[in-house]
This record gives C-alpha cells, sequence and structure tokens, in this order.
C-alpha cells in the first residue's frame, strides 16, 4: 500500500517515448515541476500531453516543449508561452485547442469512465463544425484540421459530443498526500490537478507534505489513493519554490482617496 517512492528520477523512469500525458495545474500554479523535471532529464520524447497550457519557455512544460520533447497538446491556451506560438504557427507542434471547460470535463469522464457526452460548449463554432488548425505547414497552410463532432438536441437547444480522455501516465502535484495516495490540494492548485490524476492510467504525484494513513480526515480528501500509483515526498527547498507567471500588484490608496471613500 506504500506508494512512495525514493526520487522523481525513479518515478519517471518507465515512462517512453511517444507517452501520452494528463498533467495538473493551471498556468504555473500548482504544476508538478519536479516530476516534469525528471522526465527532462530522463530524455523522453515525441510526448503527447494534455494540459490546460504549457508554462512559460523555461518552467513547467515549457521546458519540455523548449528541448522539442512534445509532438502534440490538447489545452485551453497558448498563456504566455512564445516558443508554443512559435512552434505551433510553424508546424512543428500539434495542438488540439479545446474549451477551458470542456477539457476540465473531458478528463473527468475519462477518469470516470465515461467514454463521451453532450455538451452545448462550441456549438456554432469550428469545435462542432471543424477546420480548426491542429497542425500548420511550413507554408503557413492548414495541414491537419480538426473533424467535424456530432451534435444533437437536448431540450431544443443542440449539444455537441465530446469523447472523455485517458492518458498513459498522468504528473500532479498535492498540497499534502498519505502514503496510501490520498491527496489533499490546496487553492489554485485544485484546477485540473484532481481531474489529470484521475485520468491518467499509472498517476504520478509529487507532494508538498507526506503524513501517515489515518492523518488526513476522509472529508479533507480531494482525491482518494485509487487513482495515484507513485508518490514522491518534495524536499522544503522544493515545495516552496513557485513561480509566479505574471505578478500583477497594487498601491495602497493614498489617504486623500481613503477621506474621498469615507465620506
Amino acid at each position: 500500500m506504500d506508494k512512495v517512492i525514493g526520487s522523481a528520477a525513479e518515478a519517471v523512469a518507465d515512462i517512453p517515448d511517444g507517452a501520452s500525458l494528463a498533467v495538473g495545474g493551471f498556468g504555473l500554479s500548482g504544476i508538478p515541476a519536479t516530476l516534469i523535471d525528471a522526465l527532462h532529464a530522463q530524455g523522453a520524447g515525441e510526448l503527447r500531453i494534455v494540459s490546460n497550457n504549457c508554462g512559460v519557455e523555461d518552467h513547467g512544460l515549457g521546458v519540455l516543449l523548449s528541448a522539442g520533447r512534445i509532438a502534440r497538446v490538447t489545452g485551453s491556451y497558448v498563456g504566455e508561452n512564445k516558443e508554443f506560438a512559435r512552434q505551433y504557427l510553424a508546424g512543428e507542434l500539434e495542438v488540439e485547442l479545446t474549451p477551458q471547460g470542456t477539457l476540465a470535463e473531458r478528463l473527468r469522464a475519462g477518469g470516470a469512465g465515461i467514454p463521451a457526452f453532450y455538451t452545448p460548449a462550441g456549438v456554432g463554432t469550428q469545435v462542432a463544425d471543424g477546420g480548426l488548425p491542429w497542425r500548420y505547414a511550413p507554408d503557413g497552410t492548414v495541414a491537419v484540421a480538426s473533424p467535424p463532432k456530432e451534435t444533437r438536441t437536448f431540450h431544443d437547444r443542440p449539444h455537441v459530443l465530446e469523447h472523455g480522455i485517458t492518458t498513459d501516465y498522468a504528473l500532479v502535484r498535492a498540497w499534502r498526500g498519505d502514503r496510501h495516495g490520498n491527496l489533499v490540494f490546496r487553492r489554485a492548485a485544485a484546477n485540473f490537478n484532481p481531474l489529470a490524476a484521475m485520468a491518467g492510467r499509472v498517476t504520478l504525484a509529487e507532494v508538498e507534505e507526506l503524513v501517515e494513513p489515518g492523518e488526513l480526515s476522509p472529508d479533507a480528501v480531494h482525491l482518494p489513493g485509487i487513482f495515484v500509483q507513485r508518490m514522491v515526498r518534495l524536499t522544503p527547498e522544493q515545495a516552496a519554490a513557485k513561480r509566479v507567471e505574471r505578478r500583477t500588484t497594487s498601491t495602497p490608496s493614498t489617504p486623500s482617496t481613503r477621506e474621498s471613500v469615507r465620506s
């Protein structure tokens, strides 16, 4: 029952070229950066990634992307990664852009054993009608386009059929976890991490705080250990190494402003 692996390198050692991976996190929040760095060092290539976005050039999935290790991405947006945009537009990378809520539900459905579902998101657009560029040719023409999807009307409203997603592996990051694989996510790290973990046939989790079985209240567990096969305990330095994709701050109000608000 003890699922703790000695190191991140050992956890990712068997991931082969061409593997599909669901990767948790949102922007740079809650991403499994230690496992991603270990996979970069391991050397696997031609990876097929399912994730909300692809990190930035020098952090997160952007490390694998910049090294030319990713062949295909299913995600919601390009984000702040200019290399992602460059590779996509140059025809070096296949990209399936998916509405964010649809991507979340596709992962959840795959993890729950649901092969497909209908949603109104994307009806009347190329998401449903097909024609979205998945891969460009070097001359800028569309080499591979998305196919049309089945639509059906429920309660006088059209819906499009979307397929659940399962992957060979999943990489996720959790705040706390016990040795049986039960995980607790904190704040923004709850975005996509539980869903990615469900979708992976073999799920690898890096945890900031490892506790013994029984220390987590069952009511506090966000993801049961049945979905997790391997766990890596982060060092304090690894757990504290968190980056902000775009820092936005505000200055305190001036006294005159506060006075005008009070009046």
